[in-house]
């Protein structure tokens, strides 16, 4: 499945992109996610959309955010 990104990446302050509307745990953890997660993260990504607002604070996704992101995932149970 194809990543919903769009290259707009930015954070708003409860670390969801105003771009894909992904939260940060579902932008590290796509590549790692089965068909059938990925397919939730679309949904709720979608549901989301009108809840992040583009003129929201935009922060760009740092190498800290990143690693605090992966070491939420990696205490996860992989599907």
């Amino acid at each position: 499945m194809q990543s919903p990104c769009v290259a707009k990446c930015g954070l708003n302050d409860e670390d969801y992109c105003v771009g894909c509307f992904r939260h940060i745990d579902e932008i590290v953890g796509w590549s790692a996610a089965s068909d059938a997660v990925k397919a939730e993260i679309c949904q709720k990504a979608q549901a989301r959309k009108h809840l992040v607002s583009p003129t929201e604070n935009k922060q760009i996704i740092s190498r800290a955010k990143w690693l605090a992101a992966e070491a939420r995932i990696a205490d996860r149970p992989v599907d």
